[in-house]
């Protein structure tokens, strides 16, 4: 899909047509955020509109009908076209809208927008966009030297509150990371992949001879998991994702070293890349800079452990542009910085026959900083891909419940609490937790680099009806423990786990570890990509949206994690327990169990 960058601006310009402006959303500035002064007048604003949709509680519904087993409905997965339907604003919608750009002499004819129309994207001048929104820019710098151009808060004509659901960036300041921590441990790593090829040709392996803690390979996982036997038989028709954001891409090279070196089978295996919005795709040696930053370690993570576990299936890479930090000038265009709004707008363009069932993503923010209205309006646009077949998986973050000393509400009233995720905390799509060791597996930490596998509670979102009984449960069990600090009545994540400590991963041509949620989730999502494999070679559809299913029944195949927790802001945090619970979800994957389950649908 081609974005347009600009649109034409005509010589004059009328005012406002239809109503008196009231305020449509404000949001406090985050800790750390500082103005440091006005805006420049021309610099440029990428903007991004969320239309209402005309039928989203009809899209929902189709979205549990087809995601719940017992259903008539269960894995009738809508076509785009149908999904299209539902989504599109109606035409009163789209009328008033062009009509109120059209007053600010905005070419309503350059606006790019999505195949439903739902959402679109128009460039203006910061001037152009503070007489629509009535409202003022300013360059806000945070304390690590990011900028931003935004503001607190904006309006809209009365008469169009009920039909534009977010505009951004406005009052967004949240800044997506890399769920993902490098760590220097001792040669043993070094010796231990020295040794991988031999490993990899284990006859019989078992978790006793292939899995260290000192290195987790893909032969582990799929033995830990029980896939290592199985032979992928749809690789052609059923595909795997992973979203790279904040400038990253898959190396190659370094790719082929991984399977070279941990997965012999697959030499010569490549993987198809999407590029969004002009996003990197960088193959060249990294710059010492570069380096320094660690770019691209987390996509060749997220690549390396797919390919490890779901070889020969059909793996894509996104590569959305966007990342800070970012230096304001005159005249120059913003570095928006909100990638899931641009992905999502390219990846709902895609045809039923190219969009992948299966796509993993490493990456969060905290959701106390991304307003509450686009929150919503992204969350909306993952149950559009679930409704047509998509498993979205999200990692649960690396802090536990929140960083020490970084525990504090953004809402004017500076309480102490829980920091909960985002996009993990939306409904509609799979968050991810991790793990580590192996009998027992146990909630992932490294007191070395501050890793601690996330869990919590929404502030944004309301505890979905398929997870009442489970998380309700948990609730109660808690008796009271950290009452205050977390909205009980919230989304809760993650919904399942799997490893993530100590991954081997190569990077700038050598071996490194590497722990995260952000390992857990292409882990997590390799194996679902396996039982997709035999749901297709049966002639059957694909599992779509994971979590009623597993909320009601799929929960019963997976191993139960009961030690440790998600400690942070200066607490214990979420305990494991018995049952689903805050820091591991349901537990971890026995696939065949899980794979039968799925067949006999």
């Amino acid at each position: 899909m081609k974005f347009s960058r600009s649109v034409a601006l005509l010589a004059w310009a009328v005012p406002a047509l239809g109503s008196t402006y009231q305020v449509k959303e404000t949001h406090f500035v985050p800790r750390g955020w500082n103005a440091v002064g006005s805006a420049p007048e021309d610099h440029r604003i990428e903007l991004h509109f969320a239309l209402k949709q005309s039928r989203f509680d009809e899209l929902e519904k189709s979205l549990y009908d087809v995601s719940s087993p017992g259903h008539p409905r269960y894995r009738q997965h809508l076509s785009q076209e149908e999904v299209h339907e539902l989504v599109k604003p109606t035409d009163e919608t789209l009328g008033l809208v062009e009509e109120w750009l059209g007053s600010h002499g905005v070419d309503v004819h350059g606006l790019d927008y999505t195949p439903s129309k739902d959402w679109f994207t128009v460039t203006l001048p910061v001037d152009t966009v503070e007489r629509l929104l009535n409202t003022k820019y300013s360059v806000y710098e945070h304390e690590d030297g990011t900028q931003l151009v935004r503001t607190p808060k904006w309006s809209l004509p009365e008469h169009l509150h009920d039909h534009i659901e977010s505009i951004q960036p406005t009052t967004s300041f949240f800044r997506p990371r890399k769920e993902g921590r490098q760590f220097k441990i001792a040669d043993e790593l070094a010796s231990f992949s020295a040794n991988a090829i031999a490993e990899a040709q284990v006859e019989n392996p078992t978790v006793d001879t292939v899995c260290n803690a000192t290195a987790v390979t893909p032969l582990c996982l799929r033995t830990l998991y029980g896939t290592v036997d199985y032979t992928i038989q749809a690789h052609g028709k059923n595909k795997i994702a992973i979203n790279n954001f904040l400038n990253e891409t898959a190396n190659h090279s370094d790719v082929n070293i991984f399977i070279n070196t941990y997965r012999p089978e697959a030499k010569g295996f490549n993987f198809t890349t999407f590029i969004v919005n002009h996003g990197d795709d960088q193959q060249t040696p990294d710059t010492p800079e570069q380096l320094e930053d660690g770019k691209d370690i987390e996509a060749n993570l997220d690549a390396e452990t797919i390919i490890g576990i779901s070889y020969p299936t059909k793996l894509y890479t996104y590569n959305t542009a966007g990342t800070p930090p970012w230096k304001p000038s005159a005249g120059s265009d913003s570095d928006t910085n909100e990638p899931y709004a641009l992905w999502l707008k390219y990846v709902s363009s895609q045809s039923d026959d190219v969009l992948p069932q299966t796509i993993s993503t490493s990456y969060g923010d905290e959701e106390q900083t991304v307003p509450r209205s686009y929150a919503h309006s992204v969350c909306k646009r993952f149950a559009a891909l679930g409704a047509r077949g998509v498993t979205v998986l999200f990692a649960s973050g690396d802090s536990g419940v929140g960083s020490n000393g970084t525990c504090v509400s953004n809402d004017g009233r500076n309480r102490t609490q829980f920091i909960p995720e985002f996009p993990s905390s939306c409904p509609y799509v799979t968050s991810v937790g991790g793990t580590m060791d192996f009998k027992p597996e146990v909630v992932a930490f490294n007191e070395r680099n501050g890793y601690v596998s996330g869990g919590g509670f929404s502030n944004h979102f309301e505890r979905p009806h398929y997870q009442e009984k489970a998380v309700k449960g948990y609730v109660e069990g808690l008796d009271g423990l950290h009452d205050g600090l977390f909205n009980k009545h919230g989304r809760a994540y993650p919904d399942l786990a799997a490893q993530g400590r100590a991954f081997a991963v190569v990077w700038n041509g050598s071996v490194h570890a590497v722990d995260g949620t952000s390992a857990a989730t292409p882990a997590a999502a390799g194996v679902i990509t396996l039982v997709n494999d035999a749901l297709v070679a049966a002639g059957k559809r694909p599992l779509g949206f994971l979590n009623p299913w597993l909320y009601a029944e799929a929960h019963k195949t997976f191993t139960d994690i009961t030690s440790g927790s998600s400690f942070g802001c200066n607490t214990s945090g979420f305990p494991a327990q018995t049952g689903w619970d805050a820091v591991t979800g349901f537990g971890t994957f026995n696939f065949e169990e899980l794979k039968d389950l799925a067949l006999s649908k």
